[in-house]
């Protein structure tokens, strides 16, 4: 027993000694990355599914399938990447959980993903130092935390853009919108819009976002937007609704169409994320209940040669996974954000440890980082933060003009791309 005793204490020594030589010798990685001895550098993924409100399983499926492509070509600099996903399953406590899988697993950074609780998800981020990059713009936290590094302007600058859009057809505008705390800000956003063209601010309607009956909205709208005798004598007399809320403004259109039953068929608009192009697919095509819609994105449209390089990776490497639509927003959104993801780690030096803080450290020192055109170059040092007020993180805040006609998304005819930041800056601040 004492020989056996004094044999497991030698090689206990042993051990320490071997560890405390390899770490001087920059053996494997340090606790805190996610890097080990086989170069493999981890991220996540997270968005919201098989909820009874906003689904984005297309960002998860765009986070694999950018996957494997990277990895067929060899990886990122020379590193394999892994992509973890997570569903946030549109709650608080569901986005915290991811987050605290990213910590857990030791991922550099949060990438391409969607969440409107903010503040579930940036806290575990932040006490850990990993960066959470392009996520999909619903939550305020996205643009105020110094760890967020959005690569659009977000609902915010949507909602502007939609107000800009509206402002030159309408003598009247009706906001149907989720009962949420994200929801909340929307009115003031449109509105912003609107005043910048000297209009009237619009008509406030809330909903519950995982409602089946929007008829009391629908009423509300119609009736907010019908217009009078003496209005109909102006040269703007149209009525317009707009509404955002996920994957339930087809319902809310549905329950609005019926509604209209003296067929006054006021304007109809909404934002990219809550009417697609597949979503106009689905519903007609050229016969949809939504040609002639106007749509606010941050992007070129789907059809833009722009997103041909997206395309082909879909294509090649989402494996049939019929989430993976690259005209949906949420993709994109998630494509864009990967790109940056692979320019920034391709700028860290020779041998440095990929970590949660030198990925950080990489984006807050970085030169412009180009998207191949889908959104102006990107840069997050002090010198590039907007005036913004509570939204300090913006950085892009160009949105597009879009419409559906034959049953397609396009250019809207006479409108081109407009940073919407002037308009945010005269916005009243929002908690």
């Amino acid at each position: 027993m004492t020989f056996s005793r004094r044999a497991a204490a030698l090689s206990r020594t042993l051990a320490a000694t071997a560890m405390g030589t390899c770490l001087i010798a920059g053996c494997g990685a340090l606790p805190g990355g996610s890097e080990g001895s086989e170069g493999i550098v981890t991220v996540m993924t997270f968005a919201p599914e098989d909820t009874k409100a906003t689904n984005m399983p297309g960002m998860t499926g765009m986070a694999k399938a950018y996957e494997r492509w990277v990895n067929s070509k060899g990886g990122i600099n020379g590193h394999k990447l892994r992509v973890l996903t997570c569903n946030e399953k549109n709650t608080p406590s569901g986005a915290a959980d991811c987050a605290r899988k990213a910590v857990a697993e030791k991922a550099v950074a949060v990438v391409g993903s969607y969440s409107q609780h903010g503040r579930a998800f940036m806290a575990p981020l932040e006490a850990e130092g990993i960066p959470f990059i392009g996520g999909y713009g619903v939550s305020s936290e996205e643009f105020q935390s110094p760890l967020s590094y959005p690569v659009n302007g977000g609902q915010s600058v949507l909602i502007a853009g939609a107000g800009h859009q509206l402002s030159r057809t309408c003598t009247q505008v009706a906001l149907v919108r989720p009962d949420t705390l994200a929801g909340d800000t929307l009115p003031v956003l449109l509105n912003a819009g609107l005043r910048a063209n000297k209009m009237a601010d619009a008509a406030d309607i809330r909903a519950a976002e995982d409602s089946a009956d929007f008829g009391p909205q629908a009423r509300e709208a119609l009736a907010h937007t019908s217009g009078t005798g003496k209005e109909k004598e102006k040269e703007k007399e149209k009525g317009c609704v707009t509404a955002v809320l996920g994957e339930r403004t087809e319902t809310f259109f549905d329950a609005f169409r019926r509604t209209d039953a003296q067929r006054k068929k006021p304007q109809i608009s909404s934002v990219l994320g809550s009417v697609s192009q597949a979503l106009v697919d689905r519903t007609g095509g050229k016969e949809s209940p939504f040609e002639g819609a106007y749509l606010t994105s941050w992007y070129p449209v789907a059809a833009d040669p722009l997103w041909e390089p997206m395309r082909k990776v879909v294509s090649e490497f989402a494996f049939g996974d019929d989430n993976v639509d690259p005209d949906d927003s949420g993709a994109q959104t998630t494509w864009i954000a990967y790109t940056v993801l692979s320019e920034i780690l391709g700028r860290l030096g020779d041998g440095e440890p990929v970590t949660g803080r030198a990925v950080k450290r990489a984006l807050n020192e970085a030169e412009p980082v180009s998207t191949g055109g889908l959104t102006p170059n990107l840069s997050w040092r002090y010198q590039d933060m907007r005036a913004v007020a509570g939204f300090p993180r913006i950085v892009n805040g160009r949105v597009t003009f879009q419409i559906v006609q034959a049953g397609r998304l396009v250019a809207q005819p006479g409108e081109q791309s407009q940073d919407m930041t002037p308009t945010l800056v005269t916005a009243p601040p929002m908690a």
